[in-house]
């Protein structure tokens, strides 16, 4: 049976959001539990997979990834096997950060995220070369305006 977080839960989630580094003392401080409460209740969330382990969010501009693409995909190939060798060849390529199938005029949108254009093109050479596509139409991100943003809870 699924674990269904109630408030007190959703308020350790958007703590953890916010900031993944605090201490569980800390954290049941903020949320207004004890120690042992927020463990149990952490505890519950891991498994239950509504918590998924945490991560240090890096500043990609500092570490000179200063290009960001969303590349929009068409193909006329929907076979599973198809999909299943696209899905492989797609997650072999480390400068994409996400990948989704979608609705509408496109059937997938990956986000990448490169040095710059040189470094674009080679991760371009790579996608075309491992599947074959419809069409491949790419936008370059101008600014950031929100990123990473914390799940509404």
């Amino acid at each position: 049976m699924p674990h269904i977080p109630d408030q007190i839960d959703r308020r350790l989630l958007s703590e953890l959001q916010r900031d993944a580094s605090l201490s569980q003392r800390e954290l049941a401080d903020r949320v207004g539990l004890s120690q042992n409460a927020c463990w149990r209740r952490l505890k519950v969330l891991n498994a239950s997979g509504v918590l998924q382990g945490s991560r240090a969010r890096l500043n990609r501009r500092l570490l000179g990834l200063d290009l960001v693409v969303f590349v929009m995909l068409r193909t006329r190939h929907h076979s599973t096997g198809w999909l299943a060798a696209f899905r492989r060849h797609v997650l072999t390529i480390p400068e994409v950060v996400d990948f989704h199938r979608i609705g509408g005029d496109y059937d997938y949108q990956l986000k990448v995220v490169t040095e710059d254009m040189t470094s674009y093109d080679r991760v371009y050479q790579r996608l075309i070369a491992g599947v074959e596509l419809d069409s491949v139409t790419s936008y370059f991100a101008m600014e950031a305006i929100a990123e990473d943003r914390p799940l509404p809870l």
